[in-house]
């Protein structure tokens, strides 16, 4: 009865949708089902926080989302407040009862064989100063990182050809240094020619990068643009952004067996907490192939006497 009266509370007094009503029933009869499952003498009076967190433990074992666990807890938090308000109990279980951390959603990144697609690819940039350009804007952010912010507001000063390092302005102007590689050397050379040519007729900046159609420093939109519009030739991934290749960078780097201070120092994140989340990426690549190459990884139980 005291299911029934919290639904008729929902439906009528604060006229919540039907779906969300079945949702809120649905979740107290599978904690009812759960907690008369572990002893049948238990009622909504008698069950404690400890039955509470054996619930919210059996459900994370059975592969339920932190969200989804979350979600029910709430509904049954929803429902003891009103047995409390209505006076038909005194006894709250879920109080005590913190909800799971919310799961931090994996960054996307790009496997290397499709950067390489795309880098060592034939016909795929267009001749002249804007092809040079937009290679050379796709291997800065592979080869170190950077933020498309950063990436916008490098100077061509901020560019060391003798020391192969790249000075960058991050968040609150604070500023690091980022090495860069021999094939990264070869393309900058190629591209400050280039870009030297172009500035002969059309400009006069000082930028790194500089938007065709004005010569003046490009803008953050047309970057993404330009990343999104390449990226697409080799991915089919929902997301092709510069934030991507940043992803990709640091999980590149990982999967070669770099210590995660240094990818915290070249990313200029504040926190080891925050590069943390790449060390999950990297591990899921690796349950991945693990599936792939063990030839019991995808087996379910054995056949015993048999």
């Amino acid at each position: 009865m005291w299911i029934q009266n919290f639904i008729d509370y929902l439906r009528y007094e604060r006229n919540l949708s039907e779906r969300t009503v079945s949702e809120y029933q649905a979740d107290l009869e599978a904690f009812k089902r759960f907690y008369v499952a572990l002893d049948e003498n238990y009622d909504w009076q008698s069950v404690d926080g400890s039955v509470v967190r054996e619930w919210m433990l059996h459900m994370m074992e059975d592969g339920q989302r932190a969200s989804s666990v979350s979600r029910r807890l709430s509904a049954l938090r929803t429902f003891y407040k009103f047995l409390l308000q209505r006076g038909l109990t005194d006894h709250d279980p879920v109080h005590s009862v913190s909800s799971p951390k919310k799961e931090r959603a994996l960054p996307t990144y790009l496997r290397e064989a499709e950067l390489n697609r795309l880098l060592d690819g034939t016909d795929i940039f267009p001749e002249g100063y804007v092809g040079v350009r937009d290679r050379m804007i796709i291997l800065m952010f592979y080869s170190t990182g950077i933020r498309r912010a950063e990436l916008v507001g490098m100077n061509l000063q901020d560019v060391d050809v003798h020391l192969r390092q790249i000075k960058v302005t991050g968040k609150r102007n604070k500023q690091r240094l980022i090495p860069y590689g021999a094939e990264m050397e070869a393309d900058l050379q190629l591209y400050c020619e280039a870009r030297a040519a172009f500035c002969k007729q059309h400009s006069s900046s000082d930028a790194l990068f500089l938007d065709e159609r004005t010569g003046e420093r490009i803008e953050a939109p047309k970057v993404w643009r330009i990343v999104h519009k390449y990226l697409t030739l080799v991915t089919t991934q929902k997301k092709r952004s510069p934030h991507v290749l940043r992803h990709t960078f640091a999980t590149s780097l990982l999967n070669h067996h770099a210590d995660l201070q240094s990818v915290k120092e070249l990313l200029g994140h504040e926190s080891l907490s925050t590069t943390e989340i790449y060390t999950h990426t990297s591990f899921e690549e690796l349950k991945e192939l693990y599936k792939q190459a063990h030839p019991r990884a995808t087996e379910k139980g054995g056949n015993y006497g048999h």
